[in-house]
């Protein structure tokens, strides 16, 4: 059975766009704001007879052209013309919208494919858009896509208050298990990002779904997110844009891929592979990357396998590869000490983590997989939190 997103649910409810007709719209998306028929949400809802009149985009832009941590500059679309707010710019201000970026609208839909993972900033850009509505009295709809990831399952530590940055500026689980719509109702609920909150539920959707069993189309969240594969292992691999690790952007296989210059790629997959961990094998394999960490230069390391999706745990994988770095390579191993995503006072490693406590951990040697199981009294919060959010049944 085929889901319908909630683009697809909304432009078949007649009674919904006549709701919107006569109202001024600002629009919320990127590339993945495409109907079942891969018809993007601005021609669509246009066709429809939505009055589209200002566009907003998220981090890699509208037409998703940027790469990660780029600023985006973008006063027009391309190729509608219409006008356009980057809420990803220089500055960490830019990253909400100005009370004059909203001033004319009526209300704000927000259609933008999430990939599960705390760090995808996505789920903030709307939620910080929700806070700005609120302020202004506009209402947002958040038209809801699947989570990619099995939504029945949660994994990884919460984000600590002092660890907030973009790539987590709530406090959530790494794999979170809750829709956009669900995130939504949870930044709503429990983050003070209040605003007058629709959402558009999917139709036919079961939370224990994988996204190639919903019979949507894949568009690329962003340009390093090309497959679902890269979804799967993102929860954990992420974590490596902490490190002087390549996480192999500047491939067709970023975050399945991993390595550096430095490192012995059999004695390092052997060492991956003593850990025994579920679902997953690790190949020898060396690779190039042509930007980003090691541009240019011949990185040794692995690629991740995935063999059983139900009992691979990404995060757990992390800490084993950041262990045996740790372990065995610390003459060329290092944390990143550049500013990341706005924030040049903290370790990057400490912001995607959000908890210096965890990496302090596998610099003393503890085991990763006891570390990446731990179930702290703020877990079982979001837990309950969570839980108290969730629209869809398993």
């Amino acid at each position: 059975m085929t889901v319908r997103s909630g683009l697809d649910v909304l432009l078949a409810d007649r009674s919904r766009l006549q709701r919107l007709s006569g109202s001024r719209i600002g629009l919320l998306v990127n590339p993945t704001s495409v109907t079942s028929n891969l018809a993007h949400a601005i021609d669509a809802l246009r066709e429809a007879g939505v009055d589209i009149v200002r566009l907003f985009g998220p981090e890699h832009g509208v037409r998703g052209e940027a790469q990660d941590m780029e600023a985006v500059a973008e006063n027009v679309d391309p190729i509608t013309g219409i006008p356009t707010v980057s809420l990803y710019g220089h500055t960490f201000d830019s990253l909400r919208p100005r009370p004059e970026d909203l001033e004319g609208l009526d209300l704000v839909i927000a259609d933008i494919q999430d990939v599960g993972a705390r760090y995808y900033t996505y789920i903030y850009t709307i939620g910080l858009m929700m806070a700005a509505c609120g302020e202004a009295g506009i209402g947002v709809w958040v038209l809801d896509r699947p989570n990619p990831l099995d939504a029945t399952k949660v994994e990884g530590n919460v984000l600590l208050d002092p660890y907030q940055s973009f790539v987590g500026m709530q406090p959530m689980a790494v794999r979170h298990g809750m829709t956009v719509g669900e995130a939504a109702k949870f930044f709503a609920r429990y983050c003070g990002w209040d605003c007058d909150l629709s959402v558009i539920e999917l139709d036919g959707y079961r939370r224990s779904m994988w996204f190639d069993e919903t019979g949507l189309p894949w568009v690329m969240p962003s340009p390093n997110m090309p497959t679902l594969d890269t979804a799967i292992v993102y929860p954990g691999q992420c974590i490596l844009e902490g490190t002087n690790i390549s996480e192999a952007r500047g491939t067709t296989r970023p975050f399945e891929l991993f390595g550096a210059p430095w490192i012995d790629a059999p004695r390092f997959c052997e060492a991956l592979e003593s850990f025994a961990l579920a679902g997953c094998r690790f190949r020898q394999t060396t690779f190039r990357p042509k930007f980003q960490k090691h541009a240019g230069a011949t990185c040794a390391g692995a690629q991740v396998h995935v063999t059983d999706r139900s009992q691979f745990e990404s995060i757990t994988m992390t800490y084993c590869i950041l262990s045996e770095l740790l372990r065995n390579y610390r003459d060329d191993f290092r944390w990143r000490e550049e500013a990341y995503e706005f924030v040049g006072d903290k370790l990057a490693i400490d912001l995607l983590i959000g908890d210096p406590v965890v990496r302090k951990g596998l610099e003393d040697g503890d085991d990763p997989i006891e570390l990446a199981r731990i179930r702290s009294a703020r877990t079982l919060e979001f837990e309950e939190r969570r839980a108290a959010c969730l629209i869809y049944a398993e």
